[in-house]
């Protein structure tokens, strides 16, 4: 089963990602209290799987991710997807391609990274997400639909 394993966000850019243990969606925004939430993106929030993690030999976070998932194919996941998880509902954007700063984490990994640094999301519906909440691939449409 799909389910969330990691919840993260960012007190403030070049910090490391602080864990939580629940956290608000907010609709046309991202996550609450999150440096990367930005009104109206196509980035706001990041999603990544533990196994693509655990395969890199990196920690939950270390990619940035708000979102850590277990048992679920991120990179499967196309743009107009939309995703129940908890009470919030997402759809998926963009692939999130690697930066730079990803060679401050380990030399080489920004290449190592493409193509598998997870999917960037938009939040449709607020609500609270949680460690433990399940995801739901809801139905398929186009951004813009």
């Amino acid at each position: 089963m799909a389910a969330v394993v990691h919840l993260f966000r960012c007190l403030a850019q070049r910090l490391p990602m602080r864990p939580v243990e629940e956290i608000e969606a907010v609709a046309n925004r991202g996550l609450s209290g999150c440096a990367h939430a930005q009104p109206g993106g196509l980035r706001q929030v990041l999603l990544m799987d533990l196994e693509t993690l655990q395969d890199m030999q990196l920690r939950p976070g270390d990619v940035k991710e708000n979102i850590t998932t277990r048992g679920f194919d991120v990179r499967g996941l196309r743009p107009g997807q939309r995703l129940r998880i908890g009470d919030a509902l997402l759809e998926v954007t963009v692939p999130c391609e690697p930066c730079k700063r990803m060679e401050e984490i380990r030399a080489g990994l920004k290449s190592e990274l493409c193509g598998r640094r997870g999917m960037l999301c938009r939040v449709l519906e607020g609500g609270k997400i949680r460690t433990g909440d399940t995801i739901l691939v809801l139905n398929y449409e186009r951004i813009g639909a």
